[in-house]
Order: structure tokens, then C-alpha cells, then sequence
């Protein structure tokens, strides 16, 4: 069989390669940019099809975790009826950035053959691990996947809490801080996040409160992001 395969492939190669003696040029011309069309079109579709919710949760590893986290979060359900997929915070909205972010992705489908988390305990073994990588790639690209929908020049922080506005106004307008620094427990559950530094830290108003947060390895933390997220909604 494989044989047999082998040598249809190689027939079909000589027949392609081979310079034509019977049809135009522009006949072959216009059969290359149909070809071409239709390529695309078949790419594309497919990579659609895999920038969708319903594939993210198609694996047990996420539908079963993470996705029962962010169904609880103002990101899933609020007063607009705006929701935020999957795809929406975890994949560039740039088609070339998320190509990349795609080939990057190939790894998580070694680690899904391979069981790396497939069960809660592995999961939650591994969850500061994944949460570092994810935190790291919006950290380099500046959150550009919060900033598809959050503008900071469209803030109006007359309707945020005090300390959401000043937070923001201090470190997000002036770009000293991005996104993911303060909001990492926004759509899903925090890891033990000893030795993990709130990135607003250096607010005055906060000065008090650093030895208590060093001397407890930051479990205030998600108390205090608590305080943050209803400045989104």
C-alpha cells in the first residue's frame, strides 16, 4: 500500500513538474490563481475553526479547569453582554502574530498526547508554571490582547473606584505598567502566588501595606484584585 502510494506521489510530481507542451500559459496561469484561492480559502477556514471557544474547550484539560473559572468572572457574563472567549485574551487578534502564537501552540498538543495535565492534581501541580508563561507573553507584547478591547484613553476613571483610577492613571496611561501586571486573577483563578509582587506596589497609598504583603508572600493579593475588577464592568 504504502509502496503504491509512493508511486502515485512520484507520478503526479513528474506530471506537475514538467513544462507544459499542449496548454497556454495563460490557462495555467489562471488554473495556479484558483489553486491559490482555494488554498488560502481551505487555510484559513481551518484556522478559524481552531480560533474558535469550541475548539479551546474541546479537550478536557480546559473545559474541565480553566473554563469553569472564567464562567464565573465578569469576562463571561456582565450587564453589556459582552463576552470574552478564549481566543479573544490567549490568541493575537494580528494574523501574522497569530500565526506565531499558533506554532507556539503546537507544544500544548505534545503535552495533551502525553497527558501533561490530564487530571485536576497534574493541573493544579502544574498551574503556576502555565500561569508564569502566559503572564510572561502578555508582559512582551505589552497586553495586547486586553488592549483589543480596554483602551486606556477611553477610560472614564470618574466611574472606577478610587484606587482603580489612581492605579491606573499612575502606571497603565503613563505605560510605566502594562495590563497583566495588576490584573492576573481577572479571568481565572490565582495560583499560590508566594513571591509573586503586585505590580502596583509602588503606589504611596500601598506603602503601608508592603511589609504585611511580604510578610504573608502576597495571599492579599487576590483580596485586592478583588477590588480591581468591578472598575471593568
Amino acid at each position: 500500500m504504502i509502496a503504491r502510494l509512493r508511486t502515485l506521489l512520484v507520478g503526479f510530481w513528474h506530471v506537475v513538474s514538467r513544462p507544459s507542451a499542449y496548454l497556454p500559459l495563460g490557462f495555467l496561469t489562471l488554473g495556479g490563481f484558483v489553486c491559490g484561492v482555494v488554498f488560502w480559502g481551505g487555510f484559513n477556514t481551518a484556522l478559524e475553526l481552531t480560533n474558535t471557544e469550541k475548539f479551546c474547550i474541546s479537550c478536557h484539560e480546559m473545559r474541565d479547569n480553566v473554563y469553569q473559572e472564567l464562567t464565573q468572572t465578569i469576562h463571561f457574563s456582565n450587564r453589556s453582554g459582552v463576552r470574552a472567549s478564549c481566543p479573544d485574551c490567549h490568541v493575537p487578534h494580528n494574523w501574522t502574530d497569530k500565526i506565531a502564537r499558533k506554532m507556539q501552540a503546537s507544544k500544548e498538543v505534545w503535552g495533551k498526547i502525553f497527558g501533561t495535565i490530564a487530571t485536576r492534581e497534574k493541573f493544579l501541580g502544574m498551574r503556576l508554571e502555565l500561569a508564569k508563561h502566559e503572564w510572561a507573553r502578555l508582559k512582551a507584547n505589552d497586553s495586547l490582547e486586553c488592549r483589543n478591547c480596554h483602551s486606556a484613553a477611553a477610560m472614564d476613571f470618574t466611574k472606577q473606584t478610587r484606587r482603580a483610577a489612581d492605579i491606573h492613571s499612575r502606571f497603565l496611561v503613563t505605560r510605566e505598567k502594562t495590563c497583566i501586571d495588576c490584573h492576573k486573577g481577572i479571568a481565572h483563578q490565582l495560583p499560590d502566588m508566594t513571591g509573586i509582587e503586585p505590580g502596583w506596589k509602588e503606589a504611596p497609598e500601598l506603602q503601608g501595606r508592603q511589609s504585611w504583603l511580604h510578610g504573608h508572600g502576597g495571599a492579599d493579593l487576590t483580596a485586592i484584585l478583588a477590588e480591581l475588577r468591578p472598575s471593568l464592568d
